[in-house]
């Protein structure tokens, strides 16, 4: 008893230490990862007040070029006038300013086109329009340019064809491209953040960085990850050249979400571990115990073995004497008992032979010899009749050791006096034998204990019977053997359970 009581203690004992360990194990590796999501999130509040500050510088990049937009269009418009002026005005009128101001043009492009279509001047323009000719060749590039209609001298006139200057183009690339820079800055960063930038409809994905393109194929897988993002964190709301209204979602990288589970799979790696060694040293305890059974079982037989021999012997030498008949008579059964118990030991660790037997005859034999060897206070019961036949694969030497270790357990748990009732009852393809006693019973804690090897209520024993009895039913007879029912100070009934022979 006690060794079951201390083995449950230390299994509490290694239980509750692991559970500790589990715990410390949980706090610490949260704790770390509060601490990296923290620090996380303060390099994203000071990515996102970056973004914030980079929009803004360039919505004030934007408003600068603007202004100079503003005024070369201006230039151009004011090139155009000089040049209307200029073949409007009479001989007499000073117009040198205006002459002054259009051949000062450096930046803005311009061309002269006579009457006929002839080009007669090229300024600013790139070196492949120069080498044409005619205003036919150059009219899928007119598009993008302004016209003035010149007339110089009655229906004479000409044609000048300006727009906004290179200096203008150029600030529309440098535009786009810190526009595109700003995209690039915001999705390549550092932490690895999950990040898109879409309109204000949240339709189109302007740009997008660690994150799986399967994700924004479509509109609505778009808008699906967005409002995914958004409720881990406010979007940013920005202003941009060209774009209106854009949002930037993000989310937490994807170390830190697989570090939050980092716990969990460190602690189911560590049970399965556990758990593994658990069950092989289990394996290897329980097969070194039955060695041990093996061991002892056959040296038992054996020891056995001699003494039973010389008794027989003194037996037939005694037998003829009329003054001890009846006594040899209970010698002559001890002596076939002793038999019994030396075969039922040398049995242990190999398959027996199980033959069909009669389980109601077997049970009636053996209870009608127990009877004799246990207290007159103890009655035993069958409840089936004796003339009843119930056959079952069994090998008798070793079933009768299981129905003897049974009654012997609920003849000690009587303290010597009470009843015990035995039933033999047919299921279907199943035998159930129940032994029932008005004993002291079973706690619920104990039910599978009492099975254990060492387990014993009484100051003496070793506690090894209902183990016996639970391997001979188990692994010999491919039964169960297990408590049906036990209330405390009013009886336990054990069960049996047999199938029959094919």
């Amino acid at each position: 008893m006690n060794l079951y009581t201390n083995k449950r203690r230390w299994k509490w004992l290694l239980f509750s230490s692991a559970t500790i360990i589990f715990i410390l194990l949980m706090l610490y590796s949260n704790s770390l990862i509060k601490k990296i999501a923290e620090e996380e999130r303060r390099k994203v509040n000071v990515w996102a007040d970056a973004i914030v500050y980079k929009a803004e510088l360039v919505n004030h990049t934007d408003l600068f070029f603007e202004q100079i937009r503003r005024e070369e269009k201006k230039r151009a418009s004011f090139l155009a006038q000089a040049i209307q002026k200029v073949s409007e005005a009479d001989l007499n009128e000073d117009i040198t300013f205006y002459l002054n101001y259009i051949s000062s043009n450096s930046t803005i492009p311009t061309l002269l086109v006579n009457q006929d279509g002839t080009i007669d001047c090229a300024v600013n323009i790139d070196l492949e329009y120069q080498k044409m000719q005619h205003i036919d060749e150059i009219k899928p590039y007119l598009d993008e340019y302004d016209s003035v209609r010149i007339r110089y001298y009655k229906n004479q006139y000409m044609w000048v064809y300006f727009k906004e200057s290179q200096i203008y183009t150029n600030l529309k690339l440098v535009i786009d491209n810190l526009v595109q820079s700003f995209f690039q800055e915001v999705v390549i960063n550092e932490s690895f953040i999950p990040v898109i930038i879409t309109d204000s409809a949240l339709t189109q994905v302007y740009d997008f960085g660690n994150i799986d393109t399967t994700q924004i194929e479509t509109p609505g897988q778009c808008r699906q990850l967005a409002d995914k993002m958004a409720k881990a964190h406010p979007p940013i709301k920005i202003q941009l050249p060209n774009k209106g209204t854009c949002y930037v979602f993000y989310e937490e990288s994807g170390v830190l979400k697989r570090l939050r589970y980092f716990p969990y799979v460190q602690s189911l790696f560590i049970f399965f571990f556990i758990a593994i060694a658990y069950m092989i040293f289990n394996f290897g305890r329980k097969s070194e115990q039955d060695q041990v059974w093996v061991g002892m079982s056959k040296e038992t037989a054996h020891q056995l073995g001699t003494p039973i021999s010389a008794l027989l012997a003194w037996h037939e030498m005694i037998k003829d004497r009329e003054d001890l008949q009846e006594i040899m008579q209970e010698v002559k059964k001890d002596l076939s008992r002793l038999e019994i118990i030396t075969q039922r030991f040398s049995k242990i660790g190999s398959i027996p032979e199980l033959k069909e037997e009669n389980i109601i005859a077997i049970i009636y034999d053996f209870i009608e010899y127990l009877q004799t060897r246990i207290s007159s206070r103890v009655e035993i019961r069958i409840m089936n009749q004796s003339d009843e036949v119930i056959l079952l694969p069994l090998n008798r030497y070793l079933f009768e050791w299981v129905i003897e270790n049974i009654c012997k357990n609920s003849v000690d748990a009587m303290d010597g006096a009470g009843v015990i009732i035995i039933e033999v009852i047919e299921e279907g393809n199943q035998v159930h034998v129940d032994l029932s006693d008005t004993g002291k019973g079973i706690t619920s804690r104990n039910m599978k204990t009492i099975f254990k090897p060492g387990y014993t209520s009484k100051n003496r024993g070793w506690g090894l019977g209902l183990t016996l009895a639970k391997r001979i039913i188990e692994t010999y007879h491919k039964g169960k053997l297990y408590v049906k029912s036990s209330i405390v100070d009013r009886g336990t009934t054990m069960r049996i359970t047999l199938k029959k022979g094919d």
